[in-house]
């Protein structure tokens, strides 16, 4: 990309990129989709399936084709310290619910979006089994298919996700209007449900990944919800430790009213 070139064209152009490479990745991961596939552990406990190899191969090899001077962050491949010096950067997650997508769940996705200094520019969620594709770029609202979607307003009772621990330790009177919501083993894909209005927010378990998060949070916070950590403050992706501490995602005072829970565990 020409440093003339306007941003939102360069936008326009990076998500038309992921959006058909996403298509493509989700009918290749859906191709393994109940047939059982081969399965590995990664670090003794962790899942990845002949499938997840796959799409990462095909999504590597389309997208830096198309840009060669973008970096390259994956959950299935190797890191390499090359990505730093790169102006932008696809954070991709081949298959983000794993565990979900060898049981035979549908709430699975690929997940691509394209950085620059910390934040995510583009993002796409393709859900084949799911028939949903969630989508946005920086300041132009966030979709799912071609039709506008956001965060919705609170009412008596909020749905909320996350780990049981967390949701018990809200504090009173604020605890008395809260129900927790069912497993989504997708952390992308529980994001997207709060971008979508069908959640009201949801915690995050500490060790989550820029992978799991990039092109979450920019649809998300472009349906007017957002992700902070226990000190108030939005994910940074792209640096040398991808890892995030716990964090807490939703929007209004609901969102803020949760983050005080984050922060009361870590003091």
């Amino acid at each position: 990309m020409r440093e003339t070139e306007p941003r939102s064209r360069a936008y326009d152009a990076d998500l038309a990129l992921i959006r058909e490479a996403a298509a493509e990745a989700g009918r290749i991961a859906l191709g393994y989709f109940g047939k059982d596939p081969e399965v590995w552990l990664k670090g003794g406990r962790s899942p990845v399936s002949e499938a997840d190899i796959k799409v990462d191969r095909f999504l590597r090899k389309t997208l830096t084709a198309a840009r060669p001077d973008y970096g390259w962050l994956s959950e299935e491949t190797r890191d390499s310290p090359e990505r730093l010096t790169a102006r932008r950067t696809f954070v991709v997650d081949p298959i983000d619910g794993t565990r979900g997508f060898l049981e035979g769940r549908d709430t699975w996705c690929v997940s691509i979006a394209v950085i620059e200094d910390g934040k995510p520019l583009a993002g796409v969620l393709e859900c084949p089994a799911m028939s949903e594709t969630f989508w946005a770029t920086e300041a132009h609202g966030a979709f799912l298919g071609e039709s506008g979607i956001a965060v919705r307003q609170p009412g008596e009772a909020a749905l909320v996700g996350g780990p049981k621990a967390l949701v018990d330790a809200v504090a009173q009177p604020l605890s008395a209007g809260i129900k927790r919501a069912g497993h989504v083993p997708s952390l992308a894909y529980r994001l997207a449900l709060l971008a979508c209005g069908r959640l009201d927010a949801t915690f995050v378990s500490p060790n989550s990944h820029d992978w799991d998060l990039a092109a979450a949070d920019l649809i998300l916070s472009e349906a007017g919800g957002l992700i902070l950590n226990e000190f108030g403050q939005a994910p940074i992706y792209g640096r040398p430790d991808v890892r995030h501490g716990t964090l807490v995602a939703g929007s209004g005072d609901l969102l803020w009213a949760l983050a005080k829970t984050i922060n009361t565990q870590h003091a």
